[in-house]
């Protein structure tokens, strides 16, 4: 017995007429019937009296008429509460980010999303891309902006976004602080405050081409891996350090930001986002969408 025999045999025991119940039920007398039969038998009781004129309900049909009722009822009741329960929900955007863009590319991003989509939940998650992506890759995340790796896996998908520009942070009271713009000679001696190469490959070799573009080699002070440690660093006067652009934007105490004057074959920061082949989740292509709507907009800052 399955609801679907339910409701044909309601539609037969209010409409006693077989045809009728046939087109209530758009469907073709033969298969009514046939339906009826199947839940007659499973029940090893006669629900319809029939005859060539007249349909009727057996005393137990009408009893079972009345309960079917009830069953068809609880049951339709029961699974509108939960499309409407889906409806309501607030759907999740699990986005993974890195430091530079969580500052730069995403604030203005995610206003333009939820302009569109106010009621959109988002959960963010800033770490370094060697973190982002497994965790895209196992699904806990939904969409990741991050330094595009050596090698992509065949699952995941990626697109190109921009290089972010680098600026010199150095502390407030060095002697070049009060510049606008400065060249790798300005700075050619100054001790250099650097992440390792096997935790963040691109700044580590954006730091080394750009003195290396010069025929110069930076006199390493210190190594760290996050933007936050080498900027305490950088204020507490243990060297200068090479950042993106966007680090303006956390006016960090005891610290200066000051325009590169770079030799154009040293390419900025690559910023890309990536996201799992052939996921057709909504507020993923969306956010791809808007990316390539305001592309201009959303990068001319970084």
């Amino acid at each position: 017995m399955d609801i679907n025999q339910l409701r044909c045999f309601i539609a037969v025991g209010e409409e006693l007429h077989f045809g009728r119940a046939a087109q209530r039920m758009e469907m073709m007398p033969a298969s009514l019937s046939r339906f009826i039969r199947l839940l007659e038998d499973d029940l090893g009781l006669r629900l319809l009296n029939r005859s060539t004129r007249n349909v009727s309900l057996t005393p137990r049909g009408a009893e079972f008429l009345h309960e079917a009722l009830q069953v068809v009822a609880a049951f339709d009741a029961l699974a509108a509460r939960y499309r409407e329960a889906k409806r309501g929900e607030r759907k999740t955007l699990r986005i993974g980010v890195i430091d530079s863009a969580a500052r730069g590319l995403l604030p203005g991003l995610l206003n333009l999303f939820v302009r569109e989509y106010p009621d959109a939940d988002i959960h963010l998650t800033e770490d370094k891309t060697s973190n982002l992506i497994p965790r895209l890759r196992s699904g806990w995340l939904d969409v990741i902006f991050v330094r595009p790796p050596e090698t992509l896996d065949v699952n995941l998908a990626a697109r190109f976004i921009t290089r972010e520009t680098t600026v010199l942070a150095v502390p407030a009271q060095h002697v070049l602080a009060q510049r606008h713009q400065v060249s790798v000679a300005d700075f050619r001696d100054e001790a250099i405050i650097m992440p390792e190469r096997r935790t963040r490959p691109h700044s580590h070799d954006l730091t080394m081409n750009i003195f290396k573009s010069v025929g110069l080699t930076p006199v390493i002070a210190q190594y760290a891996d996050e933007k936050q440690t080498i900027l305490s660093m950088v204020a507490a006067g243990l060297g200068l350090a090479l950042v993106p652009a966007s680090y303006r934007n956390m006016n960090t105490d005891g610290v200066k930001y000051i325009d590169l004057q770079l030799d154009q074959n040293v390419p900025g920061l690559p910023l890309s986002v990536m996201w799992y082949a052939g996921n057709e989740d909504r507020f993923v292509t969306i956010i791809l969408d808007i990316l390539t709507r305001y592309h201009q907009e959303l990068v001319k800052d970084l």
